[in-house]
């Protein structure tokens, strides 16, 4: 499994010979301004919620690629009511797909289109894949329903918002690997906007202090699991 941060919450996935993106904000952020979306490879895109920061680029890619949108009930529908293909979930729902199995998860946020109309109920994913699994968080709280997880799946990987204000801060967030029972930790929802700069040197000792690894990658770079 490879994953690539394209900045913000914006991920691309490889497993299984599939490419999935996830909560693309690419073409406005200015720090990933040295990514493509036109060269983005997609057969399903997972969206948590529907806020612009996670969505804008989603109509772009999915005309172009003609992947799947996954979402939440609201979303999948607003999507496929414009003729793009579309997958419906809701919490503690699960489907197989051909990347390997997708729970769509509970998070503590709020969802709604950038023209204030209704996109359901923010949402995290579990992907189980041949040989790895991780837990994509979304924009979230810290909460409990997160000690569920590790009680279906062993998790090689949490990915997980730092940034605060909007979402988790890192105090909670190493709380929340606590939760899910991983101590690899990709961080996302930091440094995009001032609301949610951090410290990076700070954050990453924070976690090791706890023996937990934070990685906190360059836009455009990846890891493998």
């Amino acid at each position: 499994m490879k994953i690539t941060f394209y900045g913000h919450s914006s991920l691309g996935i490889e497993v299984s010979g599939n490419h999935i993106l996830v909560d693309p904000y690419i073409s406005a952020n200015p720090n990933a301004s040295h990514i493509d979306i036109n060269t983005l490879k997609a057969d399903f895109i997972l969206l948590t919620h529907a806020h612009g920061d996670h969505i804008l680029d989603v109509e772009a890619i999915a005309k172009r690629t003609n992947a799947v949108i996954i979402s939440n009930y609201e979303i999948a529908t607003y999507y496929a009511q414009k003729g793009f293909q579309s997958h419906p979930m809701n919490h503690g729902g699960s489907w197989d797909f051909d990347f390997g199995k997708l729970k769509y998860v509970n998070a503590i946020h709020s969802s709604s289109f950038p023209d204030g109309s209704y996109g359901g109920n923010p949402g995290g994913f579990v992907i189980e894949g041949e040989h790895k699994n991780i837990y994509i968080a979304g924009d979230t709280a810290l909460t409990m329903d997160m000690k569920l997880i590790p009680m279906r799946t062993k998790l090689d990987l949490a990915i997980l918002p730092i940034g605060d204000n909007f979402t988790m801060d890192v105090d909670d967030a190493i709380i929340a690997s606590d939760f899910v029972d991983c101590d690899k930790i990709l961080g996302c929802h930091y440094d995009t906007f001032g609301y949610i700069e951090i410290n990076h040197e700070e954050a990453i000792k924070k976690f090791f202090d706890k023996g937990k690894d934070l990685m906190l990658l360059e836009i455009g770079s990846f890891i493998e699991l």
